[in-house]
């Protein structure tokens, strides 16, 4: 297999060679994309309203966010194959996604977008391939998630449906996927059926999920359901590897011996689950994903990099420092943080995505982005203005090590936060007491306090709560393997769902 998996390696080299080369010129790169870009939008019925007849007008599109362009975008359900008046192309699918708050948003699809991806995804598996471990099964499991209310649904549910079809039909043999998974809308059954192909999959040897959470989940269910998975594998994988589902903490790299890579989410709030993963998967290369969202991808994790390298010959970047001037990508400074504003080829132009990068070194000529958060995540129920960054510093500053879900929760009625974590070392009363005491280090939180507009914070402790909170934003339409947990919501929690959060912390 390993001749085949380098084979596969010379069939990506020119898509990298021409990506490298475009990494030496960041600034003429952008400006052949800001033109290729321009031009869907000149004839696109958005640009035609907007006045746009060359790039020279390109400060004239007005920066975006999606509530803007919603009325451009219009039904899904009435568009497929169709056009739109964001873009010339015809619109092959839309994906559904929504944020950490929010509602949910739908995203087109043209076959230029998808290419995107395409290309993308051509020079961050040349890069493996050339730099990385020395793959020999190939074996893969690429993300699926249930439909678990959304039968009638048009989203991706699998990782490769953003790829072209040549390199899906390349990539099939190889792939751990069992037939009909997407298509289950119960959770408990998908976790079991996904947990039997994954443990009869001995050879696999590259994981591509988005949250680490989602993985966790799955790990959870394979060692509390260790006897019932024996019973049923029994005659179906070898008995050394039957017998390693007896044990206490299930070894999961003698369980998946040939295991490699876990492509997953590493940044901001996923950054203590990743290194959950990198505790249990000691010697499996753990890569960040780099910046990648449904509306485009924006940074690819480079080995050779030591870093995350923008997508800059298929998206126009512009990037907002805190005085709101605007920058190209050649422009940015080490150490520098700044918003994102992107233009694609699927029909968003200058839109403001809400993604916040740190320039942390060069590669070649062009500037490497570390992810770090949410533009403006802030929660405000009484005039506190709790900010995601400070948050993050707050509970850093208290005894949470070796804890790797932490989330921090507004409730409307009466105003006050609640702390959702998945483990403790410490009794709810003595963290809640540290965690009141640290975000009284903010003026505005501290006043709310101090006048009773704020309830003392509250801690709900259960190894449940991950799996909790994302059955719950299943429900409300998002995707199982694409859920972030942001460290601080933005909005109050729904009394429904606390209630389910309350149950799972009496039961611990």
């Amino acid at each position: 297999m390993r001749p085949i998996i380098q084979f596969f390696g010379q069939i990506l080299a020119p898509t990298a060679r021409r990506f490298h080369q475009a990494l030496d010129d960041p600034k003429s790169t952008q400006i052949c994309v800001q033109r290729e870009i321009c031009d869907r939008l000149i004839a696109s019925e958005y640009g035609k309203t907007l006045g746009i007849s060359s790039v020279a007008d390109w400060q004239r599109v007005p920066v975006v966010d999606y509530d803007e362009l919603a009325p451009w975008i219009g039904n899904p359900q009435h568009r497929k194959n169709q056009q739109i008046p964001l873009t010339p192309e015809l619109i092959l699918f839309y994906e559904r996604t929504s944020g950490s708050s929010g509602a949910v948003k739908w995203i087109p699809y043209t076959q230029s977008l998808r290419r995107s991806f395409n290309q993308m995804f051509c020079v961050w598996a040349h890069d493996l391939i050339a730099h990385g471990p020395k793959f020999s099964t190939g074996k893969l499991y690429a993300c699926i998630s249930p439909q678990l209310n959304s039968p009638d649904s048009q989203s991706l549910q699998n990782d490769l449906d953003y790829l072209d079809g040549w390199l899906r039909w390349f990539l099939r043999p190889w792939l751990v996927m069992p037939e009909g998974l997407n298509r289950l809308h119960d959770a408990h059954l998908f976790k079991h059926q996904l947990a039997l192909a994954l443990l009869q999959a001995e050879k696999l040897e590259i994981i591509s999920i988005w949250s680490p959470s989602f993985l966790q989940v799955h790990l959870k269910y394979i060692q509390e359901n260790q006897e019932l998975l024996q019973a049923e594998l029994h005659n179906k994988i070898s008995s050394d590897r039957l017998q390693l589902l007896t044990e206490n903490n299930i070894p999961w790299t003698q369980l998946w011996s040939n295991l490699k890579l876990i492509s997953c989410w590493d940044s901001a709030n996923a950054a203590d689950q990743a290194k959950g993963l990198r505790s249990q998967f000691p010697g499996v290369l753990i890569q960040g994903k780099g910046l990648l969202a449904t509306e485009a991808p924006m940074t690819i994790p480079l080995i050779a990099a030591q870093g995350y390298v923008p997508v800059l010959d298929e998206v126009f970047f512009e990037f907002e420092d805190d005085t709101g001037l605007l920058h190209g990508l050649h422009e940015l400074s080490i150490g520098k943080e700044y918003t994102i504003i992107l233009s694609q080829k699927g029909g968003l132009y200058r839109y403001r995505i809400g993604d916040r990068v740190r320039v942390t070194h060069f590669y070649h000529q062009t500037p490497c982005l570390e992810f770090l958060g949410r533009h403006q995540a802030i929660s405000d129920l009484v005039g506190e203005k709790l900010h995601e960054t400070f948050v993050h510093n707050a509970l850093n500053s208290i005894n949470l090590q070796g804890i790797d879900f932490k989330s921090l929760v507004p409730v409307a009625n009466p105003p006050h936060y609640i702390l959702l974590l998945n483990s403790a070392t410490q009794t709810p009363e003595i963290i809640a007491q540290q965690l009141d005491k640290a975000l009284s280090q903010s003026y505005h939180y501290y006043r709310a306090r101090s006048l009773g507009q704020l309830a003392p914070p509250q801690i709900l402790i259960s190894h449940q709560i991950p799996e909790v909170l994302a059955l719950y934003r299943i429900r409300n339409g998002s995707i199982w393997g694409g859920i972030k947990h942001p460290i601080l919501t933005t909005s109050p929690i729904s009394p429904e769902l606390l209630q389910q959060l309350k149950l799972v912390d009496c039961k611990d």
